[in-house]
């Protein structure tokens, strides 16, 4: 059942985006290359724990950290380990999220180490503008299918893939709520979009093939064909004056090192 939320429940729900957020950026900050994801991991907690709020994703089905942190041909559900430690070049998705005062908010980056690759910079850029059209497409009246459609058309177009298997999701008191939020679909199908609906949007991009594989730990989910992954994720309140991103901070333009601006 699809939850709808009032209009002071969406209110409600910001300082948790915000936080989620703000994690998310204070992460990014710290990408570089040598720097280990364990430590990437310990910075997100360290920054939602201080606001009085809890990890999302640790504990989650049994999800060890949290966040997410998903290297080049990872795509999501990637686990932060000493072990790892990233390199220039690399594309590195962090999926943050923070649940305070009973709400969740859940989104992700996909930043750059260093300098990528041209193509890979082009997948990022192609990506980000794909969860750009997807906001959009997020009003009343709408279907899920306009989300979908605005994300495999664009991502097609460039020539990129378009990832089945995983989607975005309803956020509220849990983290997924129904209804699911395809990547791709038609114009006019599925779920009609209504005033209080709260929907993470977050397309996974991906350079060839969109086959996955999870891997032996059970969670990181790579691409069969070893090809890179873009993920870029915001949750948003669907308003009847239109879409809403409750994922924001007030932190204003961010730079460095990212896939675009924050």
């Amino acid at each position: 059942m699809i939850k709808i939320k009032t209009p002071s429940e969406i209110e409600s729900m910001k300082p948790a985006g915000a936080l989620s957020k703000m994690a998310l950026r204070r992460v990014g900050a710290q990408i570089r290359p040598g720097v280990s994801t364990l430590e990437l991991d310990r910075v997100a907690e360290g920054i939602i724990r201080m606001h009085g709020a809890v990890p999302a994703f640790k504990g989650y089905g049994g999800f060890p950290a949290s966040i997410c942190c998903s290297i080049n041909e990872e795509i999501v559900h990637g686990i932060p380990s000493a072990d790892i430690r990233l390199k220039d070049g690399d594309i590195v998705s962090i999926d943050t999220g923070a649940v305070l005062n009973g709400w969740v908010g859940d989104n992700a980056w996909t930043f750059y180490c260093g300098t990528p690759s041209r193509e890979d910079k082009e997948l990022c850029e192609v990506t980000r503008d794909c969860l750009k059209l997807a906001i959009k497409q997020a009003i009343p009246g709408n279907h899920l299918g306009d989300i979908g459609h605005a994300v495999q058309e664009h991502a097609e177009r460039h020539g990129f893939g378009v990832i089945r298997e995983y989607v975005g999701h309803g956020v509220g008191h849990e983290m997924h709520e129904e209804p699911n939020v395809p990547n791709y679909g038609r114009h006019g199908r599925g779920v009609r979009l209504q005033p209080g609906m709260v929907i993470a949007i977050e397309p996974m991009i991906v350079r060839g093939d969109y086959a996955t594989r999870t891997m032996p730990n059970r969670w990181t989910v790579v691409t069969r064909d070893g090809s890179t992954a873009a993920h870029y994720e915001n949750t948003i309140a669907i308003t009847k004056d239109g879409p809403v991103i409750l994922t924001e901070d007030d932190q204003g333009p961010w730079c460095a090192m990212e896939g675009g601006s924050l």
